[in-house]
């Protein structure tokens, strides 16, 4: 399930400000390898930190990148149900929803 395809939004904001956008991936790169966390259990928590702010671009991204980095379509489903006593259910709801957007897009070509 590689996608290659960023919002346009960022590559625009890529082409704009090149050595910004380097220093931001160049960050979330850094930090992941800092800690003893694997790839997949780095972007579930990056997951249910952008469900708890509702950031339908973010919970997209880290689902997609966590399920690239191993995690079942399951595992993504339960990080966020996980969430609903301390975000509670509407926001909780938005997520799954937002990750049903991902598990339901159709294959790219």
């Amino acid at each position: 399930m590689k996608h290659d395809r960023i919002p346009r939004w960022y590559a625009r904001t890529r082409e704009k400000y090149p050595n910004f956008a380097k220093a931001l991936e160049n960050l979330g790169e850094t930090v992941r390898k800092e800690g003893p966390l694997d790839e997949k259990t780095s972007h579930l928590v990056q997951l249910g930190a952008a469900a708890a702010i509702r950031s339908e671009g973010a919970v997209h991204s880290h689902a997609r990148r966590a399920m690239e980095a191993g995690a079942t379509p399951e595992e993504v489903h339960h990080a966020i149900l996980l969430l609903t006593s301390t975000i509670g259910f509407p926001a909780t709801s938005a997520a799954l929803s937002w990750v049903y957007d991902l598990l339901n897009a159709p294959p790219e070509s």
